[in-house]
């Protein structure tokens, strides 16, 4: 069975919350290792987050840039805790940013460029 150190070195993770609903919603993602868990940074009020702290529980698998996720690819079971602390969100960040360097710059200089400042927060994902 695999975990969620299984998927730290995939370029692209499909991480999947749940609405109240129960219904699943699915986003490609960047990981990166954090000792037994993941490292993922997305802006604080996005849906992912919203959904992550109302049900913790999330699903993984590899996946595409586009979320396009192959047949027979494996599915994690995880949780999800949401980091806020500064020094929390600072400390997974720099491993997100490790991994993906220039791509991660380039892609967060964007953002600034196009949407403004946002806040940000960090997940990191455990086995459940």
């Amino acid at each position: 069975m695999p975990t969620v150190a299984d998927l730290a070195e995939e370029p692209f993770v499909s991480l999947t919350t749940y609405r109240q609903s129960g219904a699943p919603v699915a986003t490609p993602v960047w990981v990166a290792a954090d000792g037994d868990g993941l490292a993922i940074t997305t802006m604080d009020g996005s849906g992912k987050v919203r959904r992550v702290r109302r049900d913790p529980h999330v699903t993984l698998r590899p996946c595409d840039r586009r979320g396009r996720v192959e047949d027979g690819a494996p599915t994690v079971e995880a949780r999800a805790e949401v980091v806020e602390s500064p020094s929390g969100v600072e400390a997974l960040t720099a491993r997100v940013k490790a991994k993906y360097g220039l791509q991660f710059r380039f892609v967060m200089g964007i953002g600034a460029v196009l949407g403004g400042r946002h806040d940000r927060v960090a997940l990191r994902v455990v086995d459940a």
